[in-house]
């Protein structure tokens, strides 16, 4: 029989605080609004891991010149992150599960901020991207368990709107990052778009030891499933770094071929794997429910359409004689739309169920896709339609997130807070990479240019998203063994 988590020799000798999640204080646990503060304190991880991912790619040019090194080497400053990021949110879940989702969240705040303080200080790009793995390590640990704490710190009903609060969150640093990246980069220095990252982490760690509960079920696990921790590994790894080649990497056609073929037979051992693992990563079983899998779906959708007008609009705009300023001031009003529908949604809607809100929230994305694909493509008429488009994206992403973790058991939310954020990081992936294959399909000028190429793949993957939103159902996934 293996050895349990908590009797492992290596774990013993570790001092108590790194190994046991610290209870609130009673006048905190006590206080009617507790959830509430809660909620705000896993809103400083939302924000920051936003501000990071909007931030970073202004970086580039600083780079490249302090270091000497061409775009293609840069790139890995931001492809490592990602890499790292989705293969460890499945692992690092699962492990929450069993050791405490407070404890795993605070780690990871730990690691990401002092991780930055690395990166601000590396004295080489080699250097830095290898800090960047191990701040992803940290994001992965705060990601994993960001959906699973709200959900569970609020109350009966109050889960949705609790989401919606942190949606808003991600939203505003999302809509930050580029104006602080921007006044940062081009005063300070790129080392300073880390340096950021520390004070906003040490205030973080502090409240969450005194504001986020303790975890209430747990789902204790055998020894951790290391062979299909690097079947999810290789699987995803492969599989990102095949869309990167496809949309700029420096890989011939027969190596990115090659690199789906890896994913696709890592992801198919992966599964075989999870069925006859004692102790698995993923119970399939929580995938066999629709509201689950519909909602993973659903949400790789929205995050791609969310962020591949990050990409166009800026191309789109500087194309056709605009400046880099008014599009960065155009581009804002997505995720001023997206935090808009996140709140807002929840008291403008309140007789509305889950599945009624994402699906009219990704009809509204939808259609302002639509729109987009005939109007002219002018400082306000994208500004309108961005708007629009966050205002939808920010009704669906709350109720979706709602829909996936009411029907996966409270003993599971970790993993079931690491699928959400492996979905939207590959829909991050996705939509960057899809919409620069789309631009390069016609010629620029065209009157269905690779412009309007890029919008209809946005358009296709929106439709997906209500396809998704329309197939959601309620119902609780019963884990392989559960006898009810």
């Amino acid at each position: 029989m293996s050895a349990q988590l908590t009797e492992r020799p290596v774990l013993r000798r570790l001092p108590a605080v790194l190994l046991q999640e610290r209870p609130r204080p009673d006048r905190v646990r006590e206080h009617p609004r507790a959830w509430w503060l809660a909620v705000a304190t896993v809103c400083f991880g939302a924000f920051m891991g936003q501000l990071d991912a909007s931030v970073v790619t202004l970086t580039y040019g600083g780079l490249r010149s302090g270091f000497g090194a061409s775009l293609a080497a840069v790139e890995w400053v931001s492809l490592a992150y990602l890499l790292t990021l989705v293969a460890l949110l499945i692992p690092v879940g699962r492990f929450a599960d069993a050791r405490g989702r407070k404890l795993l969240y605070l780690h990871g705040f730990g690691v990401f901020t002092i991780a930055s303080a690395a990166c601000g200080l590396a004295p080489t790009l080699g250097t830095l991207i290898a800090f960047r793995v191990v701040q992803a390590a940290g994001a992965a640990m705060m990601q994993a368990n960001s959906v699973a704490l709200v959900v569970t710190s609020a109350p009966p009903g109050r889960a949705r709107g609790a989401l919606g609060v942190q949606a808003a969150a991600q939203a505003l640093g999302l809509a930050l990052g580029p104006t602080v990246g921007g006044a940062l980069v081009s005063t300070l220095g790129w080392r300073w778009v880390f340096g950021i990252n520390v004070p906003i982490g040490i205030i973080a760690l502090v409240a969450g030891h005194y504001l986020l509960p303790r975890t209430r079920e747990r789902n204790e696990a055998r020894e951790l499933d290391r062979a299909g921790a690097v079947l999810l590994t290789v699987a995803t790894t492969a599989g990102l770094l095949g869309v990167s080649a496809a949309s700029g990497l420096p890989v011939p056609a027969w190596g990115v071929a090659a690199l789906f073929a890896l994913a696709v037979a890592a992801g198919w051992a992966f599964a075989v794997r999870q069925r006859r693992a004692p102790s698995p990563l993923l119970d399939l079983g929580l995938l066999r429910v629709r509201a689950v899998s519909a909602g993973l779906a659903g949400a790789l959708g929205a995050y791609l359409v969310l962020f591949g007008p990050l990409v166009l609009v800026p191309i789109a705009l500087t194309a056709r004689g605009s400046s880099e300023l008014l599009a960065g001031i155009v581009l804002t009003a997505l995720p001023a739309g997206f935090g808009a529908g996140a709140v807002g949604g929840e008291p403008l809607l309140r007789k509305v169920g889950d599945r009624g809100r994402g699906v009219l929230g990704a009809g509204t994305a939808a259609v302002s896709l639509v729109a987009l694909l005939f109007l002219p493509l002018s400082p306000g008429w994208l500004a309108a339609q961005a708007a629009v488009l966050g205002l939808g994206l920010g009704v669906f992403t709350p109720a979706n997130n709602a829909l996936i973790m009411k029907a996966i058991p409270a003993r599971w939310s970790g993993t079931g807070g690491g699928l959400v954020n492996m979905a939207r990081s590959l829909g991050t992936a996705l939509g960057v990479a899809l919409v620069t294959l789309a631009l390069h399909l016609g010629p620029d000028g065209g009157r269905f240019d690779g412009t309007r190429w890029a919008i209809a793949v946005l358009l296709a993957a929106s439709a997906v998203t209500v396809a998704a939103a329309w197939a959601a159902t309620g119902g609780r996934a019963r884990a392989s063994g559960e006898t009810g």
